[in-house]
């Protein structure tokens, strides 16, 4: 097997790794007062395992590969990083008031600091760029393409999900904040 596939796999689980293990301590705190989630959770997991199988699937073949392929795989790690950066800062930012499921913590606030000054999601962009790296680490267009189209589907759920509760809960804050900010790319969208 090709050691530049056996590096996005490796580095996919360990991610996938973080993530989960992230979850689930979260879980043990107990500091979720309200859920609004509606599935958008278990949607966007299902259909991000959804990218990787597809994307892996067909990666593995011949069928759309691009050459050269290491120049691909640069690229796509060299996205991988900040995405990850982008990914742990959001993380960081909201310390407390950061969940996995959409939902209110006891004291929750509005935070528009950091990353949230210019987008309202840059935990999602980050997860993005990492995907987006993986799958063009791949080096086959068709890979990109089944990575990328389930995910936009969750993030674009999740984050319509996400805001409408937020706009319950915060009402005229966080309408404020979204005539402010971008959703997910500063400046464009």
């Amino acid at each position: 097997m090709d050691m530049k596939l056996v590096i996005i796999i490796g580095f996919s689980y360990l991610y996938g790794f973080f993530e989960v293990f992230m979850d689930w301590t979260q879980r043990d705190q107990g500091k979720l007062r309200s859920s609004g989630d509606k599935g958008s959770l278990w949607a966007l997991y299902g259909l991000i395992t959804l990218g990787y199988f597809l994307s892996f699937a067909i990666g593995a073949t011949k069928t759309g590969r691009v050459y050269p392929w290491n120049t691909f795989f640069a690229v796509g790690a060299t996205l991988i990083v900040p995405g990850l950066i982008i990914r742990v800062l959001s993380m960081l930012t909201l310390r407390q008031y950061f969940t996995y499921w959409v939902a209110q913590v006891d004291d929750h606030q509005l935070l528009e600091t950091g990353l949230y000054k210019v987008i309202r999601h840059p935990g999602y962009l980050g997860q993005v760029m990492i995907f987006l790296g993986i799958s063009i680490s791949l080096s086959n267009w068709l890979s990109i393409l089944a990575m990328m189209l389930p995910i936009a589907v969750g993030y674009g759920y999740r984050i319509g999900v996400e805001e409408r509760y937020m706009i319950e809960q915060t009402r005229e804050s966080y309408l404020n904040y979204q005539k402010r900010t971008k959703r997910i790319i500063p400046l464009i969208y």
